[in-house]
């Protein structure tokens, strides 16, 4: 699986390291030490995935994250950084950020990293096959659009239309995030581990942190519920995972 990558690190040794160990895996590399040569990297050569490093000047990795997601362009990002506070993660993922590794890293980790994201990526890209014509057969019935949206009390995911909503208020949702919450539409109530969800995510790939999963439901919180800090519909099981719920039949219930 050989890609163009455009990699942004300002650290020339750190650079030329991730550059020899993506070229070994047989990936054509452009390495760029600003933020703004980053942008222009990749605005002209629509590379298969960016590696940008958080700290870099003339612009941040977070200013061209912010950036590409605002010219709608769905490049895979995965984010270098030292810094490890949850706030910095939680603002990779929300602008956009496919996936992070915080400093030091094993690069060895780092192409397993950005093998799972171009798997992830090709599998939501590759064309449809060719349709081969079929015997003639009686129409079927239409299906109205909403029966194929997941409700779970005011909140709705509709994943033909990649679009979730509560209350009728639209919520905007990295690609992330829209997987985790849609696993967890489709069965209310059932408790996801977090490894499960990883599965949602990266597919079977060890290499992926499950720190991942937690800062992807912080950031779900903070778009879907009343109170992030008091979660009532993705709801913490302690020493197993999460679950999705309506709070408003949890309320019926609990006053019943």
């Amino acid at each position: 699986m050989c890609a163009n990558i455009v990699v942004a690190e300002d650290d020339a040794k750190q650079a030329e390291l991730v550059r020899r160990y993506l070229e070994h895996e047989g990936h054509t590399v452009t390495v760029v030490e600003d933020g703004r040569a980053a942008l222009e990297a990749v605005r002209h050569q629509e590379p298969d995935l960016v590696v940008l490093d958080v700290m870099m000047p003339r612009a941040d990795g977070l200013d061209v994250v912010r950036i590409l997601r605002a010219e709608r362009r769905e490049v895979p990002v995965l984010m270098l950084t030292a810094r490890s506070t949850e706030d910095d993660l939680l603002l990779g993922l929300d602008l956009g950020a496919d996936d992070y590794m915080t400093k030091p890293f094993s690069p060895r980790e780092l192409t397993a990293r950005v093998r799972t994201l171009l798997r992830r990526n090709r599998r939501g890209t590759d064309p449809d096959p060719v349709p081969v014509p079929a015997p003639a057969a009686a129409p079927e019935p239409e299906v109205a659009p909403d029966e194929h949206v997941l409700a779970v009390g005011a909140l709705s995911v509709d994943p033909a239309r990649h679009e979730v909503s509560v209350a009728g208020a639209p919520v905007e949702c990295t690609p992330g995030e829209f997987r985790i919450l849609a696993a967890m539409a489709a069965q209310p109530g059932r408790v996801f581990t977090r490894a499960r969800l990883l599965e949602e995510l990266h597919g079977f790939d060890k290499y992926i942190s499950g720190r991942t999963v937690d800062v992807h439901i912080m950031n779900l919180r903070k778009k879907i519920e009343r109170a992030p800090r008091r979660p009532s519909r993705i709801v913490t099981v302690f020493g197993v995972g999460y679950k999705l719920t309506d709070p408003a039949r949890n309320a019926r219930h609990a006053s019943s």
